[in-house]
């Protein structure tokens, strides 16, 4: 087996808005080629601890590391060029109404490389292709599923060929039957591209069937209380928040798929 590679290490990090302390004392590594799950109930953090993994938000302390860089301690310059290995999923897909999906996909290209517009349309093409959307470059989001949405949506992400690909809840707003599949995609490119995978969710489904690592922050402690594979913990630990947290309609999952 290849030696796991630190590619993310977050270290005692405490996350706060103004004096109100949301999380605390979190430390995690994600490992290169990792799905790694952000997971907890609702407010715990989970969509604030992306925020300052992806550049959006700084710490009140504690450090992000990429690769031993240290994220929130870079020059600009370098904070630009970490942010270059990243895609980011938002929940909404977070397409521009006004565009087609192929105008969509464009955006990132147009904006960071000085490739011609002739390989620009093939690698949209592509990127589309890759989420099972091709033939849908003319599409307005108007006039797509809220799947087909997040799928373009993760064809923009990775336009520019990330190293990381960040998901704020790929799942929610979805039926069981999409869910399964955005599940299933996600899986597919991070074999495929060899891409580390953040993923922030609460849907156990997807949790247990694509999660290698995870961290599990709590509300009422403010700070996370287990780490380690979803599966691993939903079969060992001790902890009861965890436990409750993991066996939430287990009669209805089992190895991490809707029956």
């Amino acid at each position: 087996m290849n030696e796991a590679k630190p590619h993310i290490k977050v270290e005692d990090l405490t996350m706060a808005y103004g004096d109100f302390v949301v999380q605390r004392d979190i430390s995690f590594t994600v490992n290169r080629g990792d799905i790694f799950i952000i997971m907890g109930g609702s407010g715990c953090g989970k969509s604030t601890l992306l925020r300052h993994l992806i550049g959006l938000q700084s710490p009140a302390a504690g450090c992000v590391l990429y690769e031993g860089r240290s994220f929130w301690d870079a020059q600009k310059d370098e904070k630009e060029s970490i942010k270059r290995s990243f895609g980011v999923l938002f929940q909404s897909g977070a397409l521009w109404s006004s565009m087609t999906l192929a105008e969509n996909v464009m955006l990132p290209l147009q904006e960071y490389t000085d490739l011609p517009l002739k390989q620009i349309k093939e690698i949209v093409s592509l990127k589309l292709s890759l989420v099972g959307l091709a033939g849908f470059e003319e599409y307005y989001p108007s006039e797509l599923s809220g799947g087909m949405k997040k799928r373009a949506g993760l064809a923009r992400a990775m336009a520019l060929d990330p190293e990381i690909l960040f998901f704020d809840e790929p799942s929610s707003g979805l039926d069981p039957i999409s869910s399964k599949l955005m599940d299933d995609l996600i899986r597919e490119l991070r074999d495929s591209l060899g891409a580390t995978v953040v993923i922030v969710t609460h849907e156990l489904a997807s949790i247990l069937s694509v999660g290698d690592n995870s961290v599990y922050l709590d509300t009422e402690s403010r700070t996370m209380i287990a780490s380690g594979d979803p599966k691993r913990l939903l079969a060992d630990s001790k902890d009861p928040k965890v436990h409750r947290f993991l066996t939430r309609g287990a009669d209805d999952i089992k190895d991490g798929e809707v029956l």
